[in-house]
């Protein structure tokens, strides 16, 4: 009678265990799954940080332009349009 009971508690912790290994393919299977969201979030991050660089050299480049139009157009003005030197008429000759 020994031998049945024993067949039989070891049949009942293979079992339990062979459970209790399925859970862990479902972590590992799960945690797999987390690490591709993670890196799909990361590059979508990434893609919006490259955006807004992007964004802000060509605000720059902008800001740059319209700084450089304001300082020909002060310039232009600081500086008096000289009127054109009269001419005196030519002498007749002799």
């Amino acid at each position: 009678m020994r031998k049945p009971f024993a067949f039989a508690v070891m049949l009942a912790a293979a079992l339990g265990l062979a459970a209790c290994d399925k859970a862990s393919e479902d972590k590992a299977q799960d945690a797999a799954q987390h690490t591709e969201n993670a890196q799909q979030k990361m590059d979508e991050a990434q893609d919006k940080v490259n955006e807004a660089a992007k964004e802000n050299a060509e605000a720059a480049k902008d800001s740059a332009e319209a700084q450089q139009k304001a300082a020909e157009e002060a310039a232009k003005e600081a500086a008096p349009a000289t009127p054109a030197p009269e001419t005196a008429p030519a002498e007749p000759a002799k």
